[in-house]
């Protein structure tokens, strides 16, 4: 999307709201991906009813072919022109803290507080449309006032628009919160807390067929799996670091018997003391430590979204400890495990981000000397090159402790959202004072590579509700079968043939109510799952099923021995295929 549209059409957004609102004022408006927001005080309330009205005065000001320029001015001179604005007096405030210039933009006889970029003209904008209203407290804080913000969104082109609304309204369809209330996947109840989501029994059969792949798949590969405490005492917090940068983030403490502990923000320092529990060799390397470790990270309820960003979340985290000479091969194993899972949860858009150090910027810091920096930088760049994958690179988007790898999956409707990374630890080995005992029995510090594949559940399972729209691969339906008997006389066979089916490992269930067979497979349709099988006279007199696919598809004469071993078929090779 092109930001200076973008940004540009939010500047008219304000200059026609103030025309329709006098009494409004104006906080702040950035361009975001695929659109832009405006959060405004004003007393008078506003509701998507009102969006076609300013939608209307935003096209007169567009009409009106105004020039955009850019000005630089003093604090002092701000300060006059935003006099009866408090926020705007606040954001110069932290300007000035900043140290860095005053930029305001000028359309036509209207000004804002703008870094940029813009159009020359308010003509380039050809299409635009305002989406929804929502709350949003002023600087994301819930301590502070509740503000009106407008999302909307800009083009170049009505036929961009156009495409844009058309996707939109199917990723509104595919929302992950509105498919997981049909499906019951997991719920956020206001009695247990904000961002703690609850996994119900269906959302958590995917769970579990997630973590039992993953943990085959790292056991195959040479990964030992751990599982530490949810709460350490702050003592480990001081060590790692975290206390000193992350607190922020992080929980209350409570005191138990004199000492303080908090709920883990990240499992990585708990992996460092097992490491660091004995004496190691060059021999014992590369040592590969797993963990489905569940943390805490104190969120802001106005940043919360369902699964996609939580309070509590676990995280498929790994450390590999390795030397220097083991590191490439180590980077190329873990992203060739990177690929595996990609392909067989049925993900074929990928973005890969090379996030590297900025030596140049004075204030930058990172741990490590700037030798190893380069080297593990190359080692991934490498990595990436032998593995044919397209890639960009971003300087200044590393972590201070490591260069790394950010993997974005790309949905069905253009949505990329970060799933994996793979990164270098230069600042936890050194914190826990890591060593291992090389061949000629000299101590040395390890490489640690810090890599979580599928991220956090909560975020990666949003993720694939979406993709999917809820029509999940069979090795992952919660659901797999549905029997659906005509009527009550046919409800002793289905339970047979359920029972034969659950001692085949198949998830199935049995659709007994009092209702009609069109209901009944029209809401296992709404349920997505793969297979309804009908039961009446015909079937049992047989020994056939009537099969039919949520695709559609009808498959009559099919034994119950040929249905069984094509369903474990699929499942056992995680097939995209449903028949």
């Amino acid at each position: 999307m092109n930001d200076k549209i973008l940004h540009t059409t939010e500047h008219v957004l304000q200059i026609a709201m103030a025309k329709i609102y006098p009494n409004i004022k104006r906080v702040m408006g950035p361009a975001i991906e695929n659109g832009f927001y405006f959060d405004f005080d004003l007393e008078q309330k506003i509701t998507n009813e009102d969006l076609p009205k300013i939608e209307a005065e935003m096209l007169g000001v567009i009409n009106q072919k105004l020039s955009v320029t850019r000005e630089e001015v003093s604090l002092k001179q701000a300060r006059e022109l935003f006099k009866d604005n408090q926020y705007k007096l606040d954001r110069l405030d932290e300007i000035e803290k900043e140290g860095t210039v005053v930029i305001i933009y000028r359309i036509g006889e209207d000004f804002d507080l703008c870094a940029g970029p813009h159009v020359n003209n308010t003509s380039e904008i050809k299409a635009f449309k305002l989406l929804n209203i929502a709350g949003a407290y002023y600087k994301g804080d819930e301590k502070n006032k509740m503000l009106t913000r407008i999302y909307g969104t800009a083009f170049g082109s009505k036929e961009a628009l156009e495409e844009f609304l058309k996707n939109r309204e199917l990723a509104e369809q595919n929302n992950h919160r509105k498919i997981a209330k049909e499906q019951e996947l997991f719920e956020i109840y206001p009695e247990l807390g904000k961002g703690l989501p609850i996994w119900l029994p269906n959302g958590y059969v995917i769970r579990r067929e997630l973590e039992d792949y993953m943990i085959r798949m790292e056991r195959r590969a040479g990964y030992k799996h751990i599982l530490s405490p949810v709460i350490h005492r702050d003592e480990l917090f001081k060590i790692s670091g975290h206390l000193s940068f992350y607190k922020d983030s992080m929980y209350s403490p409570m005191e138990i018997e004199g000492e303080k502990y908090y709920l883990k923000p990240m499992n990585c320092p708990a992996g460092m003391l097992v490491y660091k529990s004995k004496l190691r060799s060059y021999k014992e390397l590369p040592l590969k430590i797993g963990e489905f470790g569940t943390v805490y990270r104190f969120e802001k309820s106005g940043e919360l979204q369902g699964m996609q960003r939580v309070r509590g979340f676990t995280q498929n985290d790994a450390h590999i400890y390795c030397t220097k000479e083991q590191l490439l091969d180590e980077f190329e194993k873990v992203f060739d495990l990177l690929l595996q899972f990609y392909k067989d949860v049925g993900f074929d858009k990928v973005q890969y981000v090379l996030a590297l150090s900025d030596p140049d910027k004075e204030k930058y810091k990172f741990c490590g000397s700037r030798k190893d920096w380069e080297w593990a930088e190359d080692s991934l760049r490498q990595v990436m090159k032998n593995r044919g994958v397209t890639f960009t690179e971003e300087v200044g988007e590393a972590a201070f402790y490591g260069p790394k790898i950010d993997v974005k999956a790309v949905n069905v409707f253009g949505k990329a959202d970060a799933i994996s990374t793979i990164q270098v630890d230069f600042n936890l080995p050194e914190r826990f004072d890591l060593t291992y005992t090389d061949r000629e029995g000299n101590k040395q510090r390890p490489y640690v590579i810090h890599r979580a594949l599928i991220g956090s559940f909560e975020r990666f399972f949003a993720f694939l509700i979406e993709h999917f729209g809820g029509a999940f691969p069979v090795w992952l339906s919660p659901v797999q079968v549905m029997i659906i008997p005509i009527n009550s006389t046919h409800v002793e066979y289905a339970q047979k043939l359920k029972e034969l089916m659950v001692q085949e490992d198949i998830r199935v269930e049995i659709d007994d109510r009092n209702e009609s067979m069109g209901l009944k497979i029209r809401d296992a349709q709404v349920q997505k799952i793969p297979y309804m099988v009908v039961v009446g006279d015909n079937e049992i007199k047989s020994h056939c099923l009537s099969l039919r696919l949520r695709s559609g598809e009808q498959i009559n004469g099919v034994t119950l021995e040929e249905m069984m071993d094509k369903v474990k078929k699929i499942y056992l090779t995680r097939s995209l295929e449903l028949w």
